[in-house]
């Protein structure tokens, strides 16, 4: 099936321009939500969540996302119930982002959908892609992990620090380093 417009080729996995007129307005739209939320009081907790319900795509009861907070669109990210996300975290959030339940995320951990083509002659042009990333029930990411394109991340994983994730991680894997690597089954002592 052939799609009509970036947006649509974006949420495909396809090949699309992000700088058209509609990604930019919505990238626009997104910023100054994330403008509002980043300028909350830890108090508002009403306003926080109103303020992620009207950016982001789903937000589970007891989510909870520390300031400073940054996404493209929001509209792609889904939380589960009870994710802790902590201060200065980045979803480039092209594609879906769908995090289950019971997330602890460290600081400055970096989601990544957005991709560019190797070939120099479609990446100049303007040319990106975007894959999907799948994080499951109960995982614990450490403080500035980043997780590339296309990586599902199974229940109960861990993701050491500053890990860079660039293959999926099965349920109880425990990866750490970069490239991360997985160590050991977390349900091992």
């Amino acid at each position: 099936m052939a799609h009509a417009n970036d947006k649509e080729k974006m949420l495909a996995g396809e090949l699309y321009q992000s700088m058209g007129p509609q990604l930019r307005a919505e990238r626009a739209v997104a910023q100054r939500l994330l403008a509002q939320y980043n300028a909350t009081d830890a108090r508002d907790e009403a306003g926080r969540t109103a303020l992620l319900q009207r950016l982001l795509g789903a937000v589970g009861e007891g989510a909870d996302i520390q300031p400073r907070f940054h996404c493209d669109y929001g509209y792609n990210i889904r939380l589960g119930k009870r994710c802790f996300i902590n201060y200065n975290c980045v979803f480039l959030d092209c594609a879906a982002i769908d995090i289950g339940d019971d997330l602890q995320m460290g600081p400055a951990v970096q989601l990544y959908t957005a991709a560019h083509p190797t070939d120099r002659t479609q990446r100049v042009a303007g040319w990106e892609y975007a894959k999907p990333i799948r994080i499951g029930d109960a995982v614990w990411i450490g403080g500035g992990a980043i997780v590339l394109p296309g990586v599902t991340i199974g229940d109960g994983a861990v993701i050491g620090a500053g890990a860079v994730v660039t293959h999926d991680v099965p349920s109880d894997g425990i990866a750490v380093g970069n490239p991360a690597r997985l160590t050991r089954s977390a349900k091992q002592p």
